[in-house]
């Protein structure tokens, strides 16, 4: 399996090929079919299973890929569900220490799921659209 991509830039993995078809799949339909050979170029640097995860809308992809562990995804839950909070509340309000709690909404921010945001005159953090999109599909909401 082979990442490619057509004319336009869509990408597709490549799940078998001859001298003049291709048979590929997009992964964000799912939808397979065959292309001719040299309407496709192979797409190098990304792997194949990155190509695949395309399956999966991209908020929900975010969300995933950002929490490494139940703690994280909890936070997020609780920043979406009952938040904003301020640093102090979430210091006070969960077992996580200092520099884990600054560590986790770092990875949040960096992923686009969590912003800054003033929480009765502190420093606070609120979901973004990205978050609360991400988890409403992967919950069914």
């Amino acid at each position: 399996m082979r990442t490619v991509r057509d004319e336009s830039g869509e990408r597709f993995l490549l799940l078998a090929e001859s001298s003049d078809a291709c048979k590929v799949r997009n992964p964000e339909t799912g939808e397979e079919g065959y292309r001719e050979r040299d309407e496709l170029e192979a797409v190098s640097g990304e792997s194949p299973l990155a190509t695949a995860a395309r399956a999966v809308p991209e908020p929900a992809r975010a969300v995933l890929t950002a929490t490494h562990d139940e703690r994280a995804l909890g936070l997020l839950v609780d920043l979406r569900e009952r938040g904003p909070h301020s640093v102090r509340h979430l210091l006070d309000a969960t077992d996580l220490c200092e520099s884990d709690l600054l560590g986790i909404l770092t990875e949040f921010r960096a992923a686009g799921l969590v912003e800054e945001t003033d929480v009765m005159g502190e420093r606070g953090y609120a979901t973004t659209e990205t978050a609360d999109e991400g988890l409403a599909l992967m919950t069914g909401e």
